[in-house]
């Protein structure tokens, strides 16, 4: 995939944060891409800001948790475009607290969305992706591998995701289908309600992710980075 242009990509929670920032990415690398998302006000916001033509850019409402929302998604880029090249399964969120505050619905909302909804968007795209022997990323976190006090639900969904992504690469490697998993530390993204600032500028932009994905997808086709960890270079010294 060494050749990006009129390649087609899904980026689901492409509407801010890492899923922007991939999206700007591939769309300067005359990538055609689709995002998604469950809120239609900031996605529009999202195509104002991506600038793209309607040839280049689809915007589609899409909440990952239901699998039928996923197929609608990939019906409508395969009805645009044809085909189906790039994944990124970057749709996630974080309920933080301490198990004898954690509600069920936190729990569920944190595994329907960062564990089930990614099993939903690959198994909706797995067929275009196996015709098109394309490449499927998935945004778990650092968080994937490092467990913390008040993590219970965030932790599980991301350790979850990596052995998902990793199982799932063993399943496709055979096909021609590349499977990479990114785990980034702190990123300045929009993620829990946080609106970035200057103070985050130590922090991994949404851009850098943008990069280190097109570099995944530049790669020679017989390298395969299954698992990616990325951090910022020197975070702030706690007082």
């Amino acid at each position: 995939m060494n050749t990006l242009k009129n390649k087609v990509a899904y980026i689901t929670g492409g509407s801010q944060g890492i899923g922007l920032g991939v999206a700007k990415a591939m769309l300067e690398h005359d990538m055609k891409v689709a995002i998604s998302g469950r809120s239609k006000e900031k996605l529009d916001a999202a195509a104002i800001s991506l600038g793209a033509t309607s040839d280049r850019l689809l915007v589609i409402q899409s909440d990952v948790r239901h699998f039928a929302d996923e197929e609608n998604a990939v019906r409508q880029i395969l009805d645009r475009w044809g085909k189906l090249d790039v994944v990124i399964a970057n749709a996630g969120i974080g309920h933080y607290a301490n198990i004898t505050d954690l509600t069920l619905d936190q729990w569920n909302q944190t595994i329907d969305t960062n564990l089930t909804g990614v099993f939903h968007t690959v198994k909706a795209s797995l067929d275009a992706i196996l015709s098109s022997e394309g490449y499927i990323i998935t945004i778990a976190s650092l968080a994937g591998t490092n467990f913390f006090t008040n993590g219970t639900a965030y932790n599980a969904s991301k350790f979850g995701l990596v052995g998902f992504t990793q199982a799932l690469m063993l399943d496709v490697r055979q096909k021609n289908v590349k499977v990479s998993t990114i785990m980034p530390g702190s990123v300045a993204t929009h993620f829990n309600g946080h609106i970035p600032d200057d103070a985050d500028s130590w922090k991994i932009q949404p851009e850098d992710i943008g990069e280190l994905v097109l570099d995944l997808l530049r790669m020679h086709p017989r390298t395969l980075p299954s698992k990616v960890e990325v951090r910022p270079t020197r975070p702030p010294v706690k007082s």
